[in-house]
């Protein structure tokens, strides 16, 4: 890999007390640059004891933590990072610890997500996934920006040009206003007497009632229940035998002569 040169400043810190100047070139030509010695770099060691960075805010374009503890950067530390760094600025952690590897994969994902919490962006495993670098974002606590909003535009229709008339679809039939039929004095209720020329029935049966009873009705009577020969307790509240006793259906029923006479 082609490094180039190494331009900015540059900020190491470890929990370690002793931090080589060769281990921060090693963890910087990850990211393809070189010359880190020329850069004379910032080195902190036992930087887990540390709640403040002794650098000014957005005066640092890399910084370089080599730490051994799975625990170590602490939030605090990263807020600090993040501090110092300068928008757009990398950071980049290195694990050391020998470790198993399902121990350093769990270490590695729980530092990813350290990251992301601590507001880093586009956090990616390098090396043998012993490192990660993510970047600060390059706006500024309190900045503000407009959103563009996008207008939709309404779809397009396509209007057919040959379109059929409704009105051809119809026939003289059609186009006929419909006859209403005519209501006569007949249709207006069930109390009222048949017109003068009645068509609907009212008026022959109307003409029934006024008949009467024919002569087969009058020799062959019925019961309008059928209970009447029954006594009392079949007979309706309104049959004319009321009072009499049982009979059966087509014998002579005599009255005494008291029938109707008072008691008192």
């Amino acid at each position: 890999m082609d490094n180039t040169k190494m331009k900015g400043s540059v900020l190491a810190f470890s929990d370690d007390m002793v931090l080589p100047v060769s281990s921060i070139s090693t963890a910087v030509s990850e990211l393809g640059f070189s010359g880190v010695e020329q850069c004379d770099p910032q080195i902190i060691t036992q930087a887990s004891s540390l709640n403040q960075l002794p650098a000014e805010s957005s005066s640092i374009d890399i910084v370089v933590g080599i730490c051994q503890s799975a625990e170590f950067p602490s939030g605090r530390l990263f807020e600090e990072i993040s501090r110092v760094l300068k928008p757009g600025g990398t950071i980049l952690i290195h694990r050391t610890s020998k470790s198993a590897t399902g121990e350093t994969d769990k270490t590695i994902s729980a530092l990813v997500r350290k990251l992301l919490l601590a507001g880093f962006l586009e956090a990616e495993v390098l090396g043998l996934k012993s490192m990660v670098k993510a970047k600060k974002p390059v706006w500024k606590i309190g900045s503000s920006f407009t959103i563009k909003k996008v207008t939709k535009s309404s779809p397009k229709v396509q209007i057919n040009d040959d379109l059929i008339d409704e009105d051809s679809l119809l026939s003289e039939e059609d186009l006929k206003k419909p006859q209403l039929p005519l209501v006569d004095d007949c249709e207006v209720g069930s109390t009222r007497k048949a017109c003068k020329n009645c068509t609907c029935g009212r008026a022959e049966a109307e003409q029934k009632v006024e008949i009467g009873p024919t002569t087969e009705q009058i020799n062959n009577p019925q019961s309008a229940c059928g209970s009447c020969g029954l006594g009392d307790a079949f007979r309706c509240s309104t049959c004319p035998y009321k009072g009499l006793p049982p009979f059966k259906l087509g014998e002579k029923v005599s009255l005494s002569g008291n029938f109707l006479a008072a008691d008192i």
